[in-house]
C-alpha cells in the first residue's frame, strides 16, 4: 500500500467513525457527546451557583471559546490530528526500528494488570503533560503559542480548550513519545479517566468556588488555576505557576504553587493583552507573527 493509500484509508476510516459518533448519542466511548455533556453539566453548575456573580452569562470570549472547544477537540484533535497520528506513529515505529532500538517501546507496562495500568496511566501522563506546560511557559517561542489559552480575561468552564492547535502537537507528541513507545502503553479503557480529566479541566475553569478541601494538595481545582491565569505574576515565581492539569500535586512537589487568596476578582491575562485579538482566524495567525 502507497503513503498516498495510507492516509486516504486513515482519513475514510475517521470520517466513518465521525459520522457513527455524531449519530449515535448514546454509543459506547463517544467522544463527541462526552464533550457536550460535560460541558452542559459544568455550565449549569456556573448558572445555578456563579462565583464571580456580576460576571454575564455570556461572558466576554464565551461563544469564541465554545467555537475553540469544537475546533480543537473534534475537528482538529479527533478527526485531523488523531488520523495523522495513526500514519505518524506506524512510521515512528519503522524510524526507531531503523537505527536499532525496538520499534514497541523499550518496556512494556501493558502486561501489567488493568488496576495497575489505570493508575500508572493516569499519574505518569499527567506529570508529562505537567513538565510540558511548564515548558509552554518558559521557552519565547513556545510561549507565543500558550499565550493562546492566556488571553481569556473571563474565565469559564469553555475557556478549559481554548488554545492553538500547536499545543495539541506539543502535548501529544510528548506523550506518545513517553507513553506510548518508550513504555509500550496501550490502554484500551480509558475512555473514563478521559472523562473524569475534561471535567476537572472544565471544572478548573469554570466560574465555581470550588477547592475539594484537603483534596486541593492532589486535584487541581478552579481556586488554585485561577491564578496561573493571573495578569501580574508575583515576583517570587517570575515564570509562572500551579502548572497542574487533573493534578496539583506537582506544583506543590516542585515549589511552584501559590494560592495567595481565593483569586476570584483578580485581572487575568498578561502584560499588553489590550492590543492581543479576540476573533479565531487572527489568534490562529497571532503566534506566527510575534517576533
Amino acid at each position: 500500500m502507497t503513503f498516498l493509500d495510507q492516509v486516504s484509508r486513515l482519513y475514510s476510516n475517521y470520517a466513518s467513525y465521525v459520522w457513527k459518533s455524531v449519530s449515535n448519542p448514546f454509543s459506547n466511548d463517544n467522544y463527541f457527546y462526552l464533550l457536550i455533556y460535560l460541558s452542559l453539566a459544568v455550565w449549569i453548575l456556573e448558572l445555578l451557583a456563579p462565583w464571580r456573580k456580576e460576571q454575564r452569562v455570556f461572558r466576554k470570549g464565551f461563544w469564541i471559546d465554545a467555537f475553540y472547544m469544537f475546533f480543537n477537540f473534534f475537528i482538529f484533535n479527533l478527526i485531523i490530528f488523531i488520523a495523522l497520528s495513526s500514519l505518524s506513529e506506524r512510521y515512528f515505529g519503522y524510524f526507531m526500528q531503523s537505527i536499532g532500538l525496538p520499534k514497541k517501546g523499550i518496556f512494556n507496562l501493558s502486561e501489567l494488570s488493568l488496576w495497575l495500568q489505570f493508575p500508572i496511566f493516569f499519574f505518569l501522563s499527567d506529570f508529562i503533560q505537567w513538565g510540558i506546560h511548564v515548558m509552554l511557559h518558559r521557552n519565547k517561542w513556545l510561549w507565543k503559542f500558550h499565550k493562546v489559552h492566556h488571553s481569556v480575561t473571563e474565565m469559564g468552564f469553555a475557556a478549559h480548550l481554548r488554545y492553538h492547535w500547536m499545543e495539541t502537537l506539543v502535548y501529544k507528541t510528548g506523550l506518545y513519545i513517553l507513553m506510548s513507545w518508550l513504555l509500550n502503553f496501550k490502554l484500551e479503557h480509558a475512555f473514563i479517566l478521559h472523562a473524569f480529566t475534561i471535567l476537572i479541566g472544565h471544572l478548573n475553569h469554570a466560574n465555581i468556588a470550588l477547592d475539594y478541601g484537603p483534596l486541593k494538595y492532589l486535584l487541581n481545582n478552579p481556586k488554585m488555576h485561577i491564578w496561573h491565569h493571573v495578569k501580574h505574576l508575583p515576583k517570587s515565581h517570575p515564570n509562572g505557576i500551579n502548572f497542574g492539569i487533573t493534578l496539583s500535586i506537582w506544583d506543590y512537589i516542585f515549589g511552584t504553587n501559590h494560592i495567595p487568596s481565593d483569586g476570584r476578582d483578580i485581572t487575568l491575562g498578561f502584560d499588553g493583552i489590550e492590543k492581543y485579538p479576540e476573533d479565531f482566524i487572527s489568534l490562529q495567525t497571532q503566534p506566527f507573527k510575534e517576533k
